[in-house]
């Protein structure tokens, strides 16, 4: 477990340019006192860059990391910040079923593209997403900059690619970085199948590259979503169990 002391943080809206001139949006965090030990891509849920995902980027901040929360849906909601009631989810969900793969890979090109044009930080990035960004986490991984991804209950990802095409689990070949996925054994979103699909996929493709880590965390009790603290399927103990992991597992591999 990583015992790094937490860091001030600097905290700050920045603009990243995107392709063709898109304009993103971005929340960026970083230690206010020290060199960032790495740079993290932070993707958030489909309720867009609202307070908590820009929380987890100055949580990711003051464990050390510079972190830029991105938006995903830079297109048709660059501003999307909704709370999480029906309201909130109808409106991301309408903006979500607007995202293709390729879309958000060339703006995640360019955002991976800004960071390691930061000072310090022209390594390997490290990437993470939540519910809807932990599916597109895990396209991301397939970028060569990300040396690191983790995927938080990504859902769909054996199922379904966003703008069409073959499943995004079956793009794990092309993954040449390390990657942790965690979901809740009770998600009703991620049902026993799908979790049975992702461990099934990283153990074979463990098998083939055992230099590349392949862990799929599975939290009992824990339902989609366990890791906010402004849903109603919060958890504390997998949440606690699942920051654990995941800051051990950057502290390793970034």
């Amino acid at each position: 477990m990583d015992t790094t002391s937490p860091a001030p943080v600097i905290a700050t809206w920045q603009v990243v340019p995107g392709p063709d001139g898109l304009p993103l949006r971005c929340w960026w965090a970083r230690p206010a006192d020290r060199p960032a030990r790495a740079a993290l891509l932070v993707l958030p849920e489909v309720f867009g860059l609202n307070g908590w995902v820009r929380g987890v980027a100055e949580r990711l901040a003051a464990a050390g990391y510079a972190a830029l929360a991105m938006p995903i849906f830079a297109r048709t909601a660059p501003d999307l910040d909704v709370g999480y009631d029906e309201a909130g989810l109808t409106e991301g969900r309408r903006h979500r079923d607007a995202v293709t793969a390729t879309t958000f890979l060339a703006d995640a090109e360019h955002a991976l593209a800004w960071l390691q044009q930061q000072p310090g930080l022209a390594g390997p990035v490290g990437c993470i997403g939540f519910c809807f960004g932990g599916h597109l986490a895990l396209l991301a991984a397939t970028l060569p900059a990300v040396a690191a991804c983790v995927d938080c209950y990504g859902a769909r990802v054996s199922s379904f690619r966003p703008g069409g095409g073959p499943p995004t689990l079956d793009l794990l070949p092309e993954v040449a970085g390390h990657l942790l996925c965690l979901t809740g054994e009770a998600d009703p979103l991620m049902p026993l199948e799908e979790r049975q699909a992702i461990s099934e996929a990283l153990a074979r493709d463990g098998a083939a590259r055992p230099q590349l880590q392949r862990t799929h965390l599975q939290l009992a009790g824990a339902c989609h979503g366990f890791l906010c603290e402004a849903r109603a399927d919060f958890h504390p103990e997998a949440a606690a169990q699942g920051w654990a992991a995941l800051l051990e597992f950057f502290a390793r591999h970034l």
